[in-house]
């Protein structure tokens, strides 16, 4: 059913795209215009400086064409069947540099029948997805065309009301940015709190004494402070064990996911082997610079870890969250970037982890640098929380108000 004063049409009819230009690596020099790139759109975000590529500054006379500039609208037409990698719209940012349109990202322009705001959350909204993900393509890589982009069929509302959706979107969009900006700099400043604590450049008040806590610290192998994989599954297990699996792919910088396996040791993947308790430390080995270390609770101390993970298991008077903290210094991550530089397969084993090098204070000092660490983790944590909710809220609120289902008043002076 269409919506009053709404009427069918498509996205070839309130747009006109270009596709971008398949400019030679050869051209590519080391400062000049930026290229977009299908790279640079990434969670329908502009990153120019993920793997920034440049073109020579006369290029944007001789290419006008495919100039970009700010609040221009482009899409990445290129990604992987069955995976929603590809499709991410952005719009340029104020104040961005002048920039060049590569091929396979498509630049969007509203024409007369729409509002430029309107039409770039249309193109980020669920609706429009779903089609893009649904169309055919090649066994392993999705193309999509612009024909089948233009033909996506819509329901258009009349321009005041377009730009009335716009205007209500506009403030989801601007409550989004200021909290993920907020996210930004309590990692920053998390970051600069553990060079501080973390090196001793800082010392905490001990609680004991009212006074700053004092004396070295003493540098240990890791293996000093935690046992390295002190249990795993035997032979002797038996068939009908049942546990939740943690492999490698479900760890993500602090993060279990949600959706565990759930194995018998029968029939279980053979890295299904690490036995784990609450307070362990799971430190991934394959691609450890990825950072795929989480600490164990209470939920998942019943789970089974895969043997790509390195299960750190703190020994008395040493504090887990401290070895937790300090697993994400630059000073062990470099140490890691080290031992992993030059390999085609980014990998560590036991002795490398057991060989980590760790400064450590006293037990209570490590306590009560650990807390302060945890509180700042716990205020990114709720500011994520708060992110994902306005995300979610947003989302709904898009499918309501771009199908009609929920209409928005427009004033005589808006419509005018």
């Amino acid at each position: 059913m269409v919506p009053n004063g709404w009427k069918h049409s498509t996205i070839a009819d309130i747009s006109n795209t270009t596709m971008g230009f398949a400019f030679k690596s050869s051209d590519f020099v080391k400062d000049g215009v930026p290229l977009i790139r299908m790279g640079n759109l990434y969670q329908n975000q502009l990153q120019l400086d993920r793997n920034p590529v440049f073109l020579p500054h006369h290029y944007i006379s001789e290419y006008e064409k495919f100039v970009l500039r700010s609040g221009d609208l482009v899409m990445s037409m290129t990604g992987t069947m069955g995976k929603r990698d590809y499709g991410f719209t952005v719009q340029i940012p104020n104040h961005s540099p002048e920039c060049l349109l590569n091929q396979r990202v498509m630049k969007f322009d509203a024409n007369r029948n729409s509002c430029k705001e309107f039409l770039l959350n249309l193109l980020k909204s669920e609706y429009v997805l779903d089609r893009l993900y649904s169309f055919p393509g090649g066994t392993k890589q999705a193309n999509l065309s612009a024909k089948q982009v233009g033909d996506i069929p819509i329901l258009l509302p009349p321009l005041p009301e377009q730009r009335k959706i716009a205007k209500i979107l506009s403030t989801w969009d601007k409550a989004i940015a200021t909290t993920e900006r907020l996210i930004a700099v309590s990692k920053q400043q998390k970051k600069a709190l553990m060079q501080q604590l973390l090196t001793g450049k800082k010392r905490l008040l001990n609680p004991e004494t009212g006074k700053a806590f004092e004396g070295d610290w003493d540098r240990h192998s890791l293996s000093d402070l935690v046992y390295v994989d002190k249990k795993s599954l035997g032979k002797k297990t038996p068939d009908d064990f049942e546990f939740k699996y943690i492999s490698l792919s479900d760890v993500a910088t602090g993060n279990i996911g949600a959706n565990l396996e759930i194995h018998k040791y029968a029939t279980a993947p053979s890295r299904a082997r690490r036995v784990l308790q609450n307070g362990d430390i799971l430190l991934s080995t394959v691609r450890p610079n990825l950072k795929g270390f989480a600490k164990i609770s209470e939920k998942h101390a019943d789970c089974i870890a895969s043997t790509g993970f390195s299960v750190l298991t703190p020994k008395k008077r040493v504090s887990a969250d401290y070895i937790y903290q300090y697993i994400f210094s630059s000073h062990v991550t470099g140490q890691i970037d080290s031992l992993v530089v030059g390999s085609n397969y980014p990998a560590i084993n036991s002795s490398d982890v057991a060989g980590l090098k760790i400064y450590c204070p006293t037990y209570e000092e490590q306590q009560k640098i650990a807390s302060v660490l945890t509180a700042a983790d716990k205020e990114i944590e709720l500011l994520q929380a708060k992110l994902a909710h306005l995300k979610d809220e947003k989302k709904a609120l898009m499918q309501q108000l771009l199908t009609g289902k929920r209409r928005v008043k427009v004033e005589h002076t808006e419509a005018a």
